[in-house]
């Protein structure tokens, strides 16, 4: 079911990369990157119906941090059920549009989705393991990074599995915010630390970070 019709922004048959809006950002921006699934939205594993997408209420004021501290919001997911047959494109995209008017209708914009579908365990061309676009690998993060020549070394990620925070480190990000996490933890040589993200405390810190990076 992997069916990557022209009339879906697909960079290579495993690789969506959409461009939300027109606004523009400066060279050099930092930008926050968020995963999808268990982050922004409920994970209700491998979603594929728009009806049952539920945004997880305390993300909404991230988002809208970053977007009126002029910085770039983007969301990098690996989307697996692709290649595994359990839906295709036109689901995907369907979905992808009903969250982004949820967020729409909430006040909190997107500026760049990228999706990853190849997976090991997937069928025909999709079936690529370790394909540098699928988290933990820091494919898309770069190629975000490219396309709106960003400043990944001051950039933050969002996500709820570690995959998220190795593919932030793997890009050269300072830091990461670990849903459900529980502790902070730092890499030996002190490059990136990933951050818990659990309690309202941590979610207003994390929204004071990304504030602080629109004012750097």
């Amino acid at each position: 079911m992997a069916d990557g019709g022209s009339v879906y922004p697909l960079a290579e048959p495993g690789l969506w990369v959409e461009r939300i809006g027109g606004r523009a950002f400066s060279a050099g921006r930092p930008a926050l990157f968020l995963d999808r699934d268990g982050t922004i939205n409920v994970d209700t594993s491998y979603p594929s119906d728009p009806a049952q997408i539920v945004l997880r209420p305390e993300m909404l004021p991230v988002i809208r941090t970053a977007n009126l501290s002029d910085l770039p919001a983007i969301i990098v997911s690996n989307q697996s059920g692709i290649a595994r047959g359990y839906f295709g494109w036109p689901e995907f995209a369907a979905v992808n549009a009903r969250l982004l008017a949820l967020l729409g209708a909430r006040d909190c914009r997107v500026d760049l989705v990228l999706a990853c579908a190849y997976h090991s365990s997937g069928m025909g061309e999709l079936a690529i393991g370790d394909h540098p676009m699928r988290k933990p690998n820091p494919g898309m993060l770069l190629r975000a990074r490219d396309l709106l020549d960003l400043d990944t070394s001051r950039s933050i990620i969002v996500g709820d599995k570690v995959d998220d925070m190795e593919a932030g480190r793997r890009a050269g990000l300072r830091e990461g915010w670990l849903v459900g996490g529980r502790v902070n933890r730092k890499t030996g040589d002190g490059s990136f630390v990933s951050r818990k993200l659990m309690t309202g405390n941590d979610h207003r810190r994390l929204c004071d970070a990304i504030a602080e990076l629109g004012r750097a």
